[in-house]
This record gives C-alpha cells, structure tokens and sequence, in this order.
C-alpha cells in the first residue's frame, strides 16, 4: 500500500499530477491555498499503485509518495 502527500502550499494548480495518474485518485482541491491557487488534493490513498507518475510530473516537487507496511492478519 502506498500514501501520497501533497505539500499544499507549495502547489501551484499545474495540473500534470491529475493528467498522469492512472488510477485517477488526485483531483483539484476547490478551496484555495495560501498562494491563491486550487492545489492538487488525493481522492483515494487505497487506488494508489505507487508508480511514482504524479511525482515524477510535479514541476514544483511537492509530491512525495510513501510506502506503508500492512500488517498481516493474526492467525487466530
């Protein structure tokens, strides 16, 4: 499983992260940040595949993706 986090404030609205994401899960946030701009927002952490896309197309570099261990079930 794997966890986007978008600096907020530091988005700028571009885009690129939304037109890139193949599983559809970040879309344009419709309240403003600091900086006036409707900043990129995630939809769904669990649709993530962790392909790095949104990342790798950010100009401003405000998107960072994580990794997250799920813990197996116990045996009962």
């Amino acid at each position: 499983m794997f966890k986007i986090v978008i600096d907020q404030q530091r988005c700028k609205s571009c885009g690129l992260c939304i037109e890139f994401c193949p599983k559809s899960v970040i879309e344009t946030n419709p309240e403003l940040n600091e900086a006036g701009f409707h900043a990129a927002r995630i939809v769904s952490q669990d649709d993530c595949t962790g392909c790095g896309s949104c990342a790798l197309m950010c100009p401003e570099a405000c998107i960072e993706i994580y990794r997250v261990e799920v813990e197996a079930p116990a045996n009962a």
